[in-house]
């Protein structure tokens, strides 16, 4: 294998097949051996396979690859590190290894802003930090570059273990230690003391000394393995040998330190704690390497702005669906976008808004090559380059491409107007300040968002999965607007998880679906006579749950190609469905309509998500056995068979049949309760404060005076309503909010389009976010506080109200 190949573990991140080495890895939810035979056809030939997953059948199946190269080892992903790691040991360059609780993307990406000017960088995209994602990080390191910067997370010990010598870090950033993954580790000293192993070969450690865990096991157990080991330890607190101190202005913030000898004041665009501690961290590193100019430090510090770590798909003006990637612009991070640009609606034109990059290492006659394929492999219809380097090889891409010297030369064309019914990625290095671009193409303003993680999304979705194992197959509803969450984004997602079914209420969605590029079965539960057409026309499956359904579908579809159907049985539920004694008449019926094709048979229980309805649970299995044997028998084939809901997945597993419907557990909610940890909120609900006042005690907040305040207190205004989703019983303290971490109770009764706020005891000012619902203030909490259920408030929330879709 040479080092000239693209690892590769992801099938549904081929980006060159020709240059590609597949790692088949083995996980918990899934097996890369799946998909071999997919990347042959598509070109790849060299491939990394365990030999556990080598079964006589799959040793026949790689046999009819002549021409593939089948590297058989233990462990794919030990291999993949240990190549990664003697990559890396090629290069006696600096390297800063990130690791913490919080804040190694933000510390990662704002020190290479800082010292792009000064080293040809090669860092870790976006927060690739996992067992895969360091070795895939590290792996790109050339004979270019100047400067490494990769960070590092682990969830379990021993993890570190491993990627220490993929790293190998000159220098570490130990950023802060807190919660997460906690639930690894025995203790948070031993979690501390697991990340330490990333610095043991190190020359130089960052780090603040104010967090007496990390400072304890740093003089406790790193000098012991690495007394050599420099530390630069900072305080605001006088504790460190290096004193920070943090001058807070009105916009934004001045950090005074002594380096060497020599102070240092460097002005920061930030306040807020988490911000200048990031910062900081990166101002002692680009000192430790040599950049110690004040006056450059200075105007590189002031420069700095808030990292978005993710890709956001939001709602474009024309019909456009715009992904946002505006902060910097690197090859890897291309790729990625690039990746997620092809996960979108199939029935779209892609377009591609790029400015120049800045970030990569190779020299631009190597690079833009790169960057030409790149295009062409992913199906890219429109170019539109921004920058000099571009332009200079406008040659290399098509001659639809066009190119600009400068976004305001960009926006000045007319050309972003021009764009209908596209998918456009804007993806631009941060001195091109692409998110004027990402302003002009946006079609809501609205400052009330509900952000769906899709990350999370997919997190919950392969917890299901897991749960029911390989052999069950998955029906996720999307119906109701997929939740509130926006279906056709979400469907696209399930459908590049390859997720087996989806289902919608009624046929209009399904249409919708059909037209926004997904293939996917649909099945329509509640359709009727009017809408067999659409059925017919977009290969839409109908839930037949009445005879007269039955007799209208048989007409509607004679003498025609029509989809299967999935016929609902009423063992409990009573809403729709063939009762037991309508089963001998089902029966006749079916045996005298043989073109008719059952694609499933399935029900609904009553009360999954409560224990005290188990035994009435159990009841309606076994009804329901028995009548979807007797309709097998009749049909003379086994139709799919299901009757698991979201929270029976989780409580009555044995019932899982041929296949389970996923629903408003896949958003974040887990109905049963019985393992609500395991789930990641999808939806944040959020808002901004539009004015802030000061009253006095006794005054009246709101319509009908309502709201009385019985001390002198600061009342906001925030810019959502009732018409947004904002119930009316969670005015007059009723509902909380979340403002800069504190708790904020409504005050008065909620407005149709605003609502009020008491931030009396908050840090708050016009402009600052608000949290309705989210991580940190859960949707459960809130239903409780309506006396509703979650599922009232996610489809509650208002179509007007902005989606924003990111990927971490």
């Amino acid at each position: 294998m040479t080092d000239d190949l693209i690892p590769l573990t992801d099938s549904r991140q081929l980006l060159f097949p020709g240059r590609s080495v597949f790692f088949a890895i083995r996980g918990e939810r899934h097996d890369g051996h799946r998909f071999i035979g997919e990347l042959y056809r598509k070109g790849v030939r060299q491939f990394v396979v365990e030999s556990a997953a080598l079964t006589p059948e799959r040793r026949q199946e790689l046999a009819t690859y002549p021409d593939a190269h089948f590297e058989e080892t233990e462990s794919s992903l030990k291999l993949l590190q240990q190549r990664a790691a003697a990559k890396r040991s090629q290069f006696a360059i600096p390297v800063v290894g990130i690791t913490g609780s919080n804040g190694k993307t933000i510390v990662k990406e704002w020190l290479a802003q800082v010292l792009e000017p000064d080293f040809r960088i090669q860092k870790s995209p976006k927060s690739y930090n996992s067992q895969i994602g360091v070795p895939l990080s590290v792996w790109p390191l050339n004979e270019a570059h100047t400067l490494g910067i990769f960070e590092a997370g682990i969830s379990r010990p021993f993890e570190m273990q491993a990627l220490q010598p993929i790293i190998d870090p000159t220098i570490g950033i130990f950023t802060n230690i807190g919660p997460a993954h906690d639930e690894g580790f025995r203790s948070r000293k031993q979690k501390v003391a697991e990340k330490l192993r990333l610095f043991t070969g190190a020359k130089a450690l960052i780090y603040r000394k104010d967090y007496s865990e990390i400072d304890e096991e740093i003089n406790l157990l790193l000098k012991a393995v690495n007394p050599g080991i420099r530390l630069v330890d900072w305080s605001t607190e006088g504790k460190g040998s290096v004193p920070v101190q943090v001058e807070k202005k009105s916009s934004g913030s001045v950090l005074r330190l002594t380096w060497d000898g020599r102070a240092y004041t460097v002005p920061v665009p930030f306040s807020n704690e988490a911000s200048l501690e990031n910062a900081t961290h990166a101002l002692l590193a680009a000192l430790l390497l040599g950049v110690t100019d004040e006056a450059v430090l200075q105007r590189r510090f002031g420069r700095l702005r808030p990292v978005s770590m993710r890709l956001e798909l939001k709602e474009g003006i024309h019909r456009n669906l715009l992904i946002d990637d505006t902060y910097n612009n690197d090859l890897a991070g291309l790729a990625i976008a690039l990746n997620f640009l092809t996960q979108q609606d199939a029935t779209r034109q892609k377009v591609l808004v790029l400015s120049d990059l800045l970030e990569t290492g190779l020299p631009p006659d190597e690079l833009y090559p790169i960057i030409s394929q790149l295009v062409a492999e992913k199906g890219v219809a429109q170019l539109v380059g921004v920058g000099p380097q571009l332009a200079a090889h406008r040659d290399l891409f098509p001659a639809t491409a066009q190119f600009f010297a400068s976004t305001e030369e960009l926006l000045q064309s007319g050309k972003l107007d021009s764009l209908y019914d596209s998918v456009v990625l804007v993806k631009g290095a941060r001195p091109f300040a692409f998110e004027r671009l990402v302003n002009r193409l946006l079609q809501k303003m609205h400052q009330t968002v509900l952000e769906i993680n899709l990350d999370a999304l997919t997190h919950n979705l392969n917890f299901y999965r897991n749960k029911v194992g390989p052999q069950t197959r998955i029906m996720v509803m999307v119906k109701a607007f997929a939740y509130g969450s926006g279906s056709a984004e979400v469907a696209s997602l399930l459908q590049y998880h390859r997720v087996d079914y989806l289902a919608v209420a009624y046929a209009d969605e399904g249409v919708f679906l059909r037209q926004n590029g997904i293939t996917l079965p649909i099945m329509v539960m509640n359709p009727s006579p009017e809408t067999f057409a659409s059925l017919l026309e977009y290969d839409l499956e109908p839930e037949i749950y009445s005879f007269r359904i039955l007799d209208e579908w048989i007409d509607a579809s004679r003498g025609r190609p029509a989809p299967p159907i999935h016929l609902k049985l009423d063992t409990g539920m009573h809403r729709l469905g063939f009762l037991p004694e309508e089963l001998p008449q089902l029966c006749e019926k079916l045996k005298q309509s043989p073109p008719l094709r059952v694609a499933s048979v399935f029900s609904h229980l009553v009360g999954a998500d409560e224990a005290a309805h188990n035994p009435f649970s159990q009841q309606q299995y076994e009804w329901f056995r028995e009548g979807a044997t007797r309709l097998t028998d009749v049909l003379g084939y086994p139709p799919l068979r299901h009757l698991l809901n979201s929270a029976g997945i989780i409580r009555f597993p044995e019932y899982k049949l041929d296949m389970v419907r996923l629903g408003i557990g896949l958003y974040g909610v887990e109905a049963s309760r019985m393992e609500v940890g395991q789930l990641l909120p999808v939806g944040t609900l959020k808002t901004v404060i539009s004015q802030v006042k000061t009253l006095r005690a006794g005054e009246t907040v709101g319509y009908s005076r309502r709201g009385q305040l019985a001390r002198d207190g600061r009342i906001a205004t925030i810019a959502i309503g009732y018409a947004d989703g904002f119930d009316r019983r969670l005015g007059n303290g009723n509902g909380q909010v979340l403002v800069n971490g504190v708790l904020c109770p409504t005050i008065g009764n909620v407005c149709m389009d605003m609502t009020m706020i008491d931030v009396t005891e908050a840090p708050a000012q016009e402009g600052d976010e608000v949290i309705i619902f989210g991580r940190d203030l859960s949707i459960t909490d809130l239903a409780t506080r309506m006396h509703t259920i979650p599922y009232e408030i996610l489809t509650g929330v208002n179509e007007r109200v902005k989606r924003v879709f990111f990927r971490e």
